[in-house]
């Protein structure tokens, strides 16, 4: 990077530090550090639930997904809008109702101490392997690109946030995560425009959107039914998939992960958090969908102009320091040259959009996707020869190619923005995340089994030592992370290897009165082994575990119910308790 990318990236980083340590007076009470003492508008709550989902693989991941498969990884958003309404009518006003600090208080008070630390445990476990990968998907591509040590990259991308997020609570995570988004957005708007921008002369948007449709790069939705063929339930993205997966995913998200409840959870009442969450839902998927559509106008823009082989330049400079030089040399060349017909072809595709020539469109279209059928051989044959020159060789570059992009093509300056918003993108998710692992553990936790007779200002200080420990843990992770694929699709499968079973508990607590602690309890945990066993096999797409693993929890408990004696009511009596305490308190 040059000079002024440099002052850029760092003025950046230390502004939005500098601002989150101003941020980060709070009371020192656990109310204060994790809710912020119930002071937070709708804004600012749907600010932070974005900025706490959308992390740096976000920006990154996903503009290479749809370089590589299209656009149709949105319909994975599309069950969330309906899941925000499930989550405002069933989940905010119990949580609002009973005052809870993190989503598990609640199960113990439906059925048991076991039941919470179940739960605890399986958010605890996942959000912190997530957050590893969260740290290491930006730090090994800068790596990467920039000629970053590794172990360096790890220790700045986590090492800095860590000391707002310990010092300033939920309150210092919020208002960060509102800087943060305006710079993600300003970077990313600036990015698509360039794109467009860079393409020939006589090339405008829309014929950059004609020419990315004709290659299959628009294929936002895909509506084939076939549920006697195996290949459809391993599909990973298609309308079915995404709404009803992506329901189940949303719910347990939004509606049982701490990470995202403790930022609802901060709203000044039932109403800010509902404006919030809803906002959210009709916010995220035009969101995703302008993300994803700038990796596809990244496509449209290396059809015009040369693309190189592989994306990850480090894993290219290794083969080409090997004995498979000569022959990687070549199938370079092969590559160019076909780049060389490709920008041809594609010159003549947009002239015939011109003048709407249908029979030279569809002429030019079915030879273009000839010449990338080709255009990927070339590229297995090179994979290959990446894999004999170091067995050990990362071959999936998907989460290389908008950094690239950026690194080669945009102007100075801008770089370092963008530099800068990959790493702020990060930070906000990961803020978050450590945020919400200190709250677990410390409320459900050490404050409920470990310590649970000392005073409010030991819990506030335990809760930045545990908050630090979690990001040292974080960190650590990170540097043990590798060949992870498409990053933006790990994280996911990760959380859906557990949030079908979450859910599964928080339905049955809600909606199944006569089932008690021991039959969930029980029940989750046979669930869990299963899911695990499903995706092990690998004989369906990730998003149906969510929807899996939540109707098998409710399954299993009903069935081990039913050798159980029927349970006592014992969230009843808590629930009378409370109401003693707070008439207002309604039933739910």
């Amino acid at each position: 990077m040059s000079t002024i990318d440099w002052i850029v990236l760092i003025v950046t980083l230390l502004a939005v530090i500098g601002y989150g340590l101003y941020k980060s007076k709070s009371e020192k009470t656990l109310d204060g550090y994790f809710k912020s003492s119930n002071s937070m508008s709708w804004i600012l709550i749907l600010l932070s639930i974005m900025g706490t989902q959308a992390s740096a693989i976000t920006f990154l991941s996903a503009p290479g997904q749809a370089y590589t498969d299209g656009m149709r990884f949105v319909q994975y958003y599309f069950g969330l809008p309906l899941a925000m309404v499930v989550l405002c009518v069933t989940f905010i006003p119990i949580y609002h109702k009973l005052k809870v600090f993190t989503a598990y208080e609640y199960l113990e008070q439906r059925f048991d101490l076991k039941t919470r630390s179940l739960a605890s445990i399986l958010f605890l476990v996942q959000r912190a392997l997530s957050t590893g990968i969260s740290i290491y998907a930006p730090s090994i591509i800068l790596s990467s690109l920039l000629g970053w040590n590794i172990y360096y990259t790890n220790l700045v991308m986590g090492g800095f946030l860590i000391i707002y997020t310990v010092t300033g609570g939920t309150k210092a995570v919020t208002y960060t995560q509102m800087q943060q988004l305006i710079v993600v957005f300003i970077g990313m708007f600036l990015a698509g425009y360039l794109v467009v921008h860079m393409l020939p002369e006589d090339v405008s948007f829309s014929d950059a959107l004609h020419v990315a449709g004709k290659m299959g790069k628009l294929n936002v939705i895909e509506t084939k039914i076939d549920v006697t063929d195996s290949a459809w339930w391993k599909d990973k993205y298609n309308i079915w998939s995404g709404v009803i997966g992506g329901f189940f995913l949303a719910l347990s998200y939004f509606g049982t992960d701490q990470s995202q409840v403790g930022r609802y959870l901060t709203a000044k009442n039932t109403k800010e958090s509902r404006t919030g969450l809803l906002m959210n839902g009709l916010v995220k998927v035009p969101m995703q969908f302008l993300i994803l559509l700038v990796g596809s106008l990244v496509f449209v823009f290396y059809m015009f102009f040369q693309s190189p082989i592989f994306f990850n330049q480090k894993e290219v400079d290794q083969v080409l320091a090997s004995e498979y030089q000569t022959e990687f040399r070549t199938l370079q060349v092969k590559n160019d040259s076909l780049n060389t017909v490709r920008q041809i072809q594609t010159t003549s595709l947009a002239e015939a959009l011109h003048t709407n020539d249908r029979a030279a469109i569809k002429t030019l279209q079915t030879d273009l996707l000839q010449i990338e059928t080709q255009t990927k051989a070339v590229r297995e044959q090179a994979l290959s020869i990446m894999k004999k020159a170091n067995s050990a060789a990362d071959t999936n570059d998907t989460n290389y190619i908008f950094l690239y992009f950026v690194v080669e093509n945009l102007p100075k300056g801008l770089i370092g923005l963008l530099i800068a918003m990959i790493f702020l993108a990060a930070w906000g998710s990961i803020a978050a995340a450590l945020n919400s692992l200190a709250s677990t553990t410390v409320i459900d936790l050490y404050k409920r089994l470990w310590v649970k007779d000392k005073n409010e200002l030991h819990y506030y200080k335990v809760s930045r030592w545990f908050t630090f420990g979690w990001g040292i843990f974080a960190i650590a992770t990170a540097m043990f992370a590798s060949k992870l694929g498409s990053l933006i699709e790990a994280v996911n499968v990760l959380g859906s290897l557990f949030y079908g079973t979450i859910l599964g508990i928080f339905l049955v607590a809600f909606y199944l009165k006569r089932i008690g602690g021991k039959a969930v309890f029980l029940g989750a945990i046979i669930t869990e082994i299963l899911v695990i066993g499903i995706y092990a096999i690998d004989v369906i797409s990730f998003l149906w575990l969510n929807v899996i693993g939540c109707l098998l929890v409710l399954l299993i408990a009903g069935i081990i119910q039913l050798f159980l004696k029927p349970i006592e009511r014992k969230e009843d009596e808590n629930l009378e308790i409370k109401r003693s305490n707070n008439p207002d308190l309604l039933d739910h």
